[in-house]
Formats: C-alpha cells, structure tokens, sequence
C-alpha cells in the first residue's frame, strides 16, 4: 500500500515548522500558488492573499538588499540560492528571514517551480550581533562575491562556539570545498566567469546548509567553508557527497575539467570534540590537510580528516 498519497504529502508539508511557499516560474512574474500554515504565522499574511501574487510585498519598499540580488540570479540560472532578507509582516514588523530556494523540474528537466523554505532567525541574528560587539564591524563580515560569511568573521564565530562547545562537551566539525580546476576555468573563460561561476556555486553549496546554526563562508579563492555543531561524521560524509553531486548537477561546463567536462568540487570534513588541550587551530589546520589531499587526487572526492591531519 502507497502511503504517499497527495493528501498525506500535503498533510507533511502543513505540518513542517518552517515556513514552505511554492511558487509558478512565468515570464513575467511567480505568482505563488502553494503556502503553509507556517507560512501565514511567520508573515500574517493568509494563504487567500498571497495566491496569485509575488512574494515582493514582504520586502515593502525595502528593495535595495543583497539577498535579493542574489535569489533573482538563482531564479534565472535555475538554481538553488540561500539569502538574508528583511522581510516585513502584515502588520508592518520587520523580521529577518533567512531564505532557502529549490527549483522543481519537469520531466525534461526544465524548471517550473521553485520551493522556498523560510524561517525567521531574528533571535540568531541579534545573538551574532552582540558577539560581534568589539569584534569585526559589520561590512568585514560579508564576503562581497558570494554573499557569504567572509573568513576573519568564520575564525571569530568558531572561537566562541569553541568555547561553548568545551563547556557542553559537544563536537564541531568543519567542512571545505574546493573548485577543481578552477585556475583551468579562469584560463579559459576569464576571471570574472570565473567569479561568476563561484558565485553561483556559492549559492548551491550555502543553500545545503538549512540548519540556524550553520555558519557558511568564503575562505579564499574558490575554497569555501562551513561550521557544523553536533553531527555525526559518518552522516556528514553522505551529505558532502550530496552537496557535490548537487554541484555537479548544475552542469556547468568546463572542457578542461575531467572526463564529463563539467565544473566539480573536491571536499573535506574534520570533526574534533573540543579540549584543555586543544584549540580552534587544530580543527582548521586539520581540514586544510585533509582538503589538499583531496585537491591531489581525483576530482570529487570527499577526504576525511584522520589522526596525523591534527597534529
């Protein structure tokens, strides 16, 4: 018996936490044609106001927002995106709504929806805020291609969770992708292809990681990073090998990439339960190891950190 009807399946999504809206991909606008409950708690909007129209109204006339920019080049690529926008309620209040975006194909693999999860992560944003307090100013927390946390606000956010960690005896662990053949990609279609191509990537990749207390960001270059609380390794390697494979999905050409010709990633995870005798640089040094042996050996490969790579 197939217990996956349409009811059951609408009965999931109603019942999700977060808030879910489905919108149509059309020429000219995407009206949205699905919202949960979820959704009209987080927004105050009813699901009767909002089918059939575009979700803009939450922005007001707040327009002039990075995230914005950055959802409008997924939603033109097809693709997959993360942002932080302001969003404002019904009522007028103002709430800060991290934004996940996935578009749904047909069978001919062109897109015709695309699902956005949104949650409000006010209390997050103002708790990150105030460790930022004497630390990095505000516009040396962004990294300006990608949109993501830049490598200075990573280091800072993974010394206070540290911290925390130590006090509750729990594991941090740090994951890294690496484009590969990136500088081949640069050679051939130029540099600023080349910041395009991260860019997107950037967004598939950031937009993996749903979690409120994953922290995403640049490194350098094509390398970017992602800090994740609490997760067993063996559940993390599956969920690298996702995220590379999603990157691969997108299809993104590069005839001097290996035998599919397309753009790929290479990736590493190093898990670490703080310690007295152990410090931030220890995880980190071990992932850059771990992440430069994967960048020696085949293209899209996911290496984990062992014993010598903490050292």
């Amino acid at each position: 018996m197939n217990v996956f009807t349409p009811e059951f399946l609408r009965g999931v999504i109603e019942a999700a936490p977060e808030g879910i809206a489905i919108c149509e991909i059309s020429a000219n606008d995407h009206p949205v044609v699905f919202v949960n409950a979820a959704f009209e708690r987080l927004t105050g909007y009813s699901a009767a106001e909002l089918l059939g129209t575009d979700l803009r109204r939450l922005q007001g006339t707040d327009r002039e927002q990075e995230g914005r920019t950055r959802l409008r080049q997924a939603l033109q690529a097809g693709g997959s995106a993360r942002a932080l926008l302001r969003n404002y309620r019904k009522d007028g209040s103002q709430f800060w709504n991290e934004v996940f975006i996935e578009p749904v194909r047909d069978a001919a693999g062109v897109p015709t929806h695309f699902v956005g999860f949104h949650r409000d992560v006010g209390e997050r944003e103002r708790a990150a805020g105030a460790r930022a307090q004497g630390g990095l100013p505000a516009w040396m927390r962004e990294d300006r291609l990608t949109g993501l946390h830049t490598r200075n606000y990573f280091e800072e956010l993974l010394r206070h969770d540290w911290q925390t960690a130590l006090r509750e005896e729990r594991t941090l662990s740090v994951l890294m992708f690496d484009f590969d053949a990136l500088g081949a990609y640069n050679d051939t279609f130029g540099r600023q292809a080349g910041d395009a191509c991260i860019r997107r990537l950037a967004g598939v990749i950031g937009a993996c990681f749903r979690r409120g207390s994953d922290v995403v960001a640049r490194w350098e270059g094509g390398t970017l990073c992602a800090l994740v609380r609490s997760a067993e390794p063996a559940g993390l390697e599956g969920f690298a090998h996702m995220i590379a494979q999603r990157v691969q999905d997108q299809r993104i050409h590069n005839p001097r990439a290996g035998v599919e010709k397309y753009v790929t990633i290479s990736g590493c995870i190093a898990t670490l339960k703080p310690s007295a005798r152990t410090q931030p640089e220890h995880l980190l040094r071990a992932a850059e190891r771990a992440l430069q042996r994967a960048r020696e050996g085949q293209a899209g490969q996911i290496v984990i950190a062992v014993g010598k790579d903490f050292a």
